[in-house]
């Protein structure tokens, strides 16, 4: 039947979200989607359109998926606790697989590709929401803080896309969960 895709969408953005993982955006291609999912290049171009589209419905997975971890791991009970769960995520995210798969937002955000409205809104949503997750859960932390709840959310965001970069240069976890307790030694009074 001609318009009816021949293909499990869940199953073929799960694998393109992790070809998008493991490149960046800028640096996959269809080619490279296609042969990590099974579906011919057309066929990605007659359901998507274009690399851009899947990306944006690949991304909006790893969006939910980052939202949704983040928001578990703020439910530890104090707010250091809390934000060292996020850093345990993060760390983990980034060095559990081989090959490393390093962060998907920061590669992209390191492309060329940035320059695109549509991806870099993509991009600046998810750390939005994070770090409104982040200020909300700092809150009620504010006497422990040595920053008001924006600031320190602001910083730690922020900290922690140098974590990405660091663990890309280094590749040495040690130096990753060293570096996040001091920043949390920074944050927290």
């Amino acid at each position: 039947m001609a318009g009816v895709r021949q293909f499990d969408e869940d199953l073929l953005l799960d694998q393109a979200l992790a070809v998008f993982w493991q490149h960046g955006y800028s640096d996959t291609t269809m080619q490279e989607l296609a042969a990590a999912t099974g579906v011919q290049r057309g066929s990605l171009y007659n359901a998507y359109g274009d690399k851009e589209t899947l990306f944006l419905r690949v991304f909006e997975r790893y969006r939910a998926y980052w939202v949704d971890a983040t928001r578990r791991v703020l439910e530890a009970a104090g707010a250091r606790d809390a934000l060292d769960g996020f850093l345990c995520l993060l760390i983990g995210s980034l060095t559990n697989e081989t090959p490393a798969r390093s962060c998907m937002s920061t590669k992209t955000a390191m492309g060329p590709d940035i320059d695109d409205p549509v991806i870099r809104d993509a991009l600046t949503g998810l750390l939005d929401d994070l770090e409104t997750l982040f200020v909300q859960r700092l809150a009620s932390a504010a006497p422990e803080l040595r920053l008001p709840p924006p600031e320190a959310a602001r910083l730690f965001i922020t900290a922690t896309r140098g974590l990405v970069v660091i663990e890309r240069l280094y590749r040495d976890r040690a130096r990753l969960r060293q570096t996040a307790d001091t920043l949390l030694d920074a944050l927290f009074n």
